[in-house]
C-alpha cells in the first residue's frame, strides 16, 4: 500500500535552494542512486551468465545501506537508507542487449555527480542525466512502476526482437526507501543530448485539447511547447528524404501498434530541433562562455541510441541534406519549409499509462464538456490512430522532386487512397466522366477544361500528381475535351 507521500509532487524549494521530492533533497536522492546502483550492478557480476527465465522478470533483491557503512556497504553521509532492485538479471541481459557494459554503466552512473534536469512536465518527476550525457533517471509514481514491472515480459519480448525502436529502452528499475517514504527511479535512453542545442523543444501528442505551452513554461530559457504551438509555428511540416520519411513512418507505426496491444495511451513524441545554419553563431556563444557539463564523449556506448539508429535509417545524410563532415550526433537530416538544414532528435515518452478505470472516467468526463476526440485521454486503439495520421500529416512530410518548374521542391507527404481520390475529384469537379473504352487496371477522366493542352495527363505518384503535356497525334473524338489521367 502506498503512503500519503506517494501522491506527493516535487516541491521544487525557493530560488537557489536545491529541489526536494517527497520531503528528500534532491542531494540525497542522487547519492543514494550512485551508491545503490553502483552496489547492487557489483554485486551481479558474480552471477552467471544464463538466459532469462520468466521469474527473473519478478525478483526483487534488496540491501540496506547505513551511514555508518556495513561489512558489504561503504559509509555515506547520507541518512540511512533502502536500496531495492527489480528483475536484475533481466535487466542486465537488457543492457547487454545495448551493448551496455557493467563497468561502462557503473562509470556513466558513478563517477561523477549526477545533473538534474528541469521538469517541463506536470508529472512532478525529477530528471537526472549522467555526465557523459548516455542515460536518464527518472523518479516516477508507484503506479507507474508497478506497471512497468507487469510490462516487462511482454515489453523487452518485442525489444529483443527489435532493438531499433523510438520506444524508451529502460536499463534499470530501483527504488530507496528512506524515513518511512519510498522513491522508484528507472534509468532510460537520452533522446535529446546536451551537448546538441535544441532551438525548438516539442512534446507532441495528436490532441488539440489543452494543447498549448504555458505561460510559465514560455519564459523558461530552453521552453517545451506542445501540438498547438507546432501548427503554428511548423505550420508546414517538416521534410525528409523519401528513404529517411519511409524508415521513420514505419517505426512510428510498429511501436504504436506495440503499445496498443499493452493498451496503451496518453504517451507523447518528444521532438528537439537544431538548425545548422544557427550551430556556428551557438559555438561561438558557447566559447565566450564557461559550459563544463556540455562535454561528450567521442565513443557512444550505447547501441541503437541515437535518432538516426532508432528508426533503422542508413546513419547517413539523406539525398546531401547534411555535409559528410558535419558531426550530426545521430539526428536525423530534415529540412523546414524554409529550406533550412536541421537535425531532430526524437523519442516516444511517457509510455507507463494504462487505459484503466481512472483513464476511461477521466475521457468520459471530458468527452461529455469538450470534443471526445480532441483530448489527450482516449482508448488506445483511437489514440495509435490519431497520434499516427498526426505525425504523417501534420508533423513528418516528404521532399519530393516535380516535373514542374514553378512548383514548390517541397510537397506534403503521401495521402492516403481516399484523400487522393478527393484531390483528384477537386481538380476538375466541374465535369469528370468516365471512360468507357479505358483499361480496368487504371483510371481516365475526362474534363471539359479548355486551358489543358490535349493530351495533358496528370500522373500521381506517391501522393503526387505530375502533369505533363505532349503535342497530340491523334485528336480527340471531342475537340472540346482533355484528358485527365489519375492513375491511383
Amino acid at each position: 500500500m502506498s503512503s500519503a507521500a506517494e501522491n506527493e509532487d516535487a516541491a521544487p524549494g525557493k530560488q537557489n535552494e536545491e529541489k526536494t521530492y517527497k520531503k528528500t533533497a534532491s542531494s540525497a536522492i542522487k547519492g543514494a542512486i550512485q551508491l545503490g546502483i553502483g552496489y547492487t550492478v557489483g554485486n551481479l557480476t558474480s552471477k552467471p551468465e544464463r538466459d532469462v527465465l520468466m521469474q527473473d522478470f519478478y525478483v526483487v533483491e534488496s540491501v540496506f545501506l547505513p551511514s555508518e557503512g556495513s561489512n558489504l556497504t561503504p559509509a555515506h553521509h547520507y541518512p540511512d537508507f533502502r536500496f531495492k532492485t527489480y528483475a536484475p538479471l533481466a535487466f542486465r541481459y537488457f543492457r547487454e542487449l545495448f551493448g551496455i557494459k557493467p563497468d561502462d554503466y557503473l562509470y556513466s552512473i558513478c563517477s561523477e555527480p549526477l545533473i538534474e534536469l528541469s521538469n517541463p512536465g506536470a508529472s512532478g518527476s525529477l530528471f537526472f542525466v549522467t555526465s557523459d550525457d548516455e542515460f536518464i533517471i527518472k523518479t516516477v509514481q508507484h503506479k507507474e512502476a508497478e506497471f512497468l514491472q507487469k510490462l516487462l515480459p511482454g515489453y523487452y519480448m518485442n525489444l529483443n526482437q527489435n532493438p531499433r525502436t523510438l520506444l524508451p529502452k529502460f536499463y534499470g528499475l530501483y527504488c530507496m526507501q528512506s524515513g518511512g517514504i519510498n522513491i522508484r527511479i528507472v534509468v532510460m535512453n537520452n533522446v535529446l543530448p546536451r551537448s546538441m542545442r535544441m532551438h525548438f523543444t516539442y512534446d507532441l501528442k495528436g490532441s488539440t485539447y489543452k494543447r498549448r505551452a504555458s505561460r510559465k513554461e514560455r519564459e523558461k530559457s530552453n521552453p517545451t511547447f506542445k501540438d498547438l504551438d507546432f501548427l503554428q509555428d511548423m505550420h508546414e511540416g517538416l521534410y525528409f528524404d523519401t528513404e529517411t520519411y519511409n524508415a521513420l513512418m514505419k517505426t512510428l507505426q510498429r511501436d504504436c501498434r506495440v503499445l496498443e496491444s499493452f493498451k496503451i495511451m496518453d504517451y507523447s513524441l518528444l521532438l528537439g530541433i537544431h538548425i545548422l545554419e544557427h550551430s556556428l553563431k551557438d559555438k561561438e556563444e558557447e566559447s565566450s562562455q564557461n559550459v563544463p557539463d556540455a562535454k561528450r564523449p567521442g565513443i557512444q556506448k550505447v547501441l541503437y541510441s541515437t535518432a538516426m539508429e532508432s528508426i533503422q535509417g542508413p546513419g547517413k545524410s539523406g539525398d546531401g541534406i547534411i555535409a559528410e563532415n558535419a558531426d550530426t550526433m545521430g539526428g536525423i537530416p530534415a529540412k523546414s519549409h524554409k529550406g533550412e538544414k536541421l537535425l531532430l532528435f526524437m523519442g516516444i515518452i511517457d509510455i507507463l499509462q494504462s487505459y484503466r478505470l481512472m483513464k476511461k472516467l477521466e475521457h468520459s468526463w471530458k468527452a461529455l464538456v469538450y470534443d471526445g476526440d480532441t483530448v489527450s485521454v482516449h482508448r488506445p486503439s483511437f489514440y495509435a490512430d490519431r497520434f499516427l495520421k498526426f505525425m504523417n500529416s501534420r508533423v513528418f512530410k516528404k521532399i519530393q522532386a516535380l516535373g514542374s518548374r514553378h512548383r514548390p521542391d517541397l510537397v506534403p507527404s503521401t495521402p492516403s487512397l481516399f484523400e487522393a481520390a478527393s484531390l483528384a475529384t477537386t481538380i476538375s469537379s466541374s465535369s469528370l466522366y468516365v471512360s468507357e473504352h479505358c483499361p480496368q487496371d487504371r483510371t481516365t477522366l475526362y474534363s471539359n477544361s479548355k486551358g489543358l493542352p490535349p493530351s495533358s495527363t496528370f500522373t500521381l505518384e506517391e501522393g503526387t500528381i505530375y502533369l505533363t503535356a505532349e503535342p497530340s497525334t491523334v485528336e480527340a473524338q471531342d475537340d472540346n475535351a482533355s484528358v485527365l489521367d489519375v492513375y491511383l
